[in-house]
């Protein structure tokens, strides 16, 4: 096996960003109540909606295995530097799973007839040795643009915890910052 990951079959796509958006939203908050703007529709129970939750972390936790052991296409941008896209905050290295997708990146951008020089990289290495060299959260966008595109973010489990953003602390310091202030 070489160390780029050659040797690692080509990964099988689950989740796609396209079938999220596609899905209902949520219509039960907290506590059972609707969430205001939210269609009516009849409260999921707790117990059901804990089992939901459960299987979409297991189905993340494969994939992300999946994605960890899988060689992918990482393009450079004109400074021979990794692509990378920042969006909220967050810089995205963008990898894509083939050529093919690689090409429908480059023809959505315009720039199709360009030579496009890329790289081979195991998805292990990109999340635990390229975005911690990142300025900054960063995290993976695999086949970004594509129905099929999935992100790995800048959270614990999936980057080195060093570098994961922990959002439940970052809104804590928040609250307690306001606090300080004598801000509501």
């Amino acid at each position: 096996m070489s160390d780029n990951g050659d040797d690692i079959p080509r990964s099988r796509q689950v989740a796609r960003l396209a079938d999220l958006a596609d899905a209902p939203a949520e219509t039960v908050g907290r506590g059972g109540e609707a969430t205001p703007g939210a269609p009516p529709a009849q409260a999921v129970p707790q117990a059901e909606q804990a089992d939901g939750i459960a299987e979409a972390r297991r189905e993340f936790a494969r994939l992300l295995g999946e994605f960890r052991r899988t060689a992918v296409l990482v393009p450079f941008d004109d400074q021979d530097s990794l692509w990378t896209a920042d969006f909220n905050g967050v810089r995205w290295i963008c990898a894509f799973s083939d050529e093919e997708a690689l090409g429908r990146f480059a023809a959505a951008r315009g720039e199709a007839g360009r030579e496009w020089t890329y790289r081979t990289i195991l998805g292990a290495r990109l999340l635990d040795a390229m975005v911690p060299m990142l300025p900054g959260p960063g995290g993976v966008a695999l086949d970004a643009g594509s129905a099929d595109g999935t992100l790995f973010p800048p959270v614990a489990g999936v980057v080195p915890d060093e570098v994961a953003v922990d959002l439940g602390e970052a809104a804590e310091l928040g609250e307690r910052g306001r606090d300080e202030r004598g801000q509501a």
